[in-house]
């Protein structure tokens, strides 16, 4: 299994996330989307970077629990309920990625949603993975 990252120059610098991400192996691991709960089921956190780094850490955990580590992230999509704050927070979000998942980035989108699933959620990440 192998991911080549892409980003082309004459695209913008792609910080924090990679413009393409090509994807040989023979294994996709769909990762469903993961909000700041706990084990009990409640959202724990009270700022976007808390709340970020817990779904990150679930995302991660159900993708470990697949045979996969994060280097195998191909694509993530960030759903949150303040566009304004996840850009005010962008330094601090990029330095939990680091920290958790290391400095190789997927093929990533942020999109604004009026709310998720569990009201007290801000933020909420979904991924695909591609294993050997």
């Amino acid at each position: 299994m192998s991911l080549e990252r892409i980003n082309p120059q004459e695209l913008s610098p792609a910080t924090g996330f990679s413009h393409a991400v090509v994807a040989s192996g023979s294994r996709l691991v769909f990762l469903a989307g993961q909000t700041a709960l706990d084990g009990a089921g409640k959202v724990v956190g009270e700022t976007l970077p808390q709340q970020f780094e817990r779904a990150l850490a679930n995302l991660l955990a159900a993708l470990a629990e697949a045979g996969g580590s994060p280097p195998d992230l191909a694509r993530v999509t960030v759903y949150a309920v303040d566009v304004a704050d996840y850009r005010t927070c962008a330094a601090e979000l990029g330095r939990v990625w680091r920290r958790l998942a290391g400095r190789e980035y997927p093929a990533m989108a942020v999109v604004g949603v009026v709310r998720l699933w569990d009201e007290a959620a801000l933020v909420e990440l979904d991924g695909l993975a591609v294993l050997p």
